[in-house]
């Protein structure tokens, strides 16, 4: 009887968890189309595409990996720390943020973010291009080079500490343009 009760605790606390708890993690290595995951990593010196890929829930991208996802759909965030490169294009839509930090080049080019972008100390070059952001749209500390142009943005259009400093234009800000990016 005491094994039964045991067996039933544990069935119940893994219930009460959700589903998030449940989530399984698809690793990506190569090419993934049109099908749907929960989580997605891609690891440690890995090269991911994702062709009309559906993803649950976040993508992180590890160090020195690069993705490139075209025609997504991620429910939350796309997140990239020591990444070579990260690019989100083609009509993709990313439910959460897209954050990109300390890492090589990064894109979001013809694509809906609902929440925030930001691009932090990229050494290569950073592009926002023909985009609709629903929050904040952040360049800090870039290297490479930055172009920020034709995007809707819901939030505030910030950058800071850029060498050299952004170009672009033609962006839509509901919020603040500061910084760097007053005149874009």
């Amino acid at each position: 009887m005491r094994k039964l009760i045991v067996g039933l605790t544990a069935a119940s606390m893994i219930m009460s968890l959700g589903p998030a708890a449940l989530a399984e993690e698809t690793v990506c290595r190569g090419r993934i189309g049109a099908t749907t995951v929960d989580n997605l990593k891609v690891p440690q010196d890995a090269t991911c595409i994702l062709e009309a890929t559906s993803v649950k829930g976040t993508i992180k991208v590890q160090r020195n990996s690069v993705l490139t996802a075209i025609g997504v759909r991620v429910i939350g965030n796309v997140q990239g720390e020591n990444a070579r490169k990260v690019v989100v294009r083609g009509v993709s839509s990313v439910g959460g943020n897209v954050q990109v930090v300390q890492g090589g080049r990064g894109k979001v080019i013809s694509s809906r973010v609902g929440g925030d972008i930001l691009f932090d100390e990229q050494a290569g070059r950073v592009v926002v291009n023909n985009s609709q952001i629903g929050g904040d749209l952040q360049a800090f500390q870039n290297s490479g080079g930055v172009v920020i142009q034709n995007n809707l943005v819901g939030g505030n259009l910030q950058c800071k500490a850029n060498q050299p400093a952004p170009t672009g234009g033609a962006n839509l800000v509901d919020g603040n343009r500061e910084d760097q990016c007053e005149a874009l």
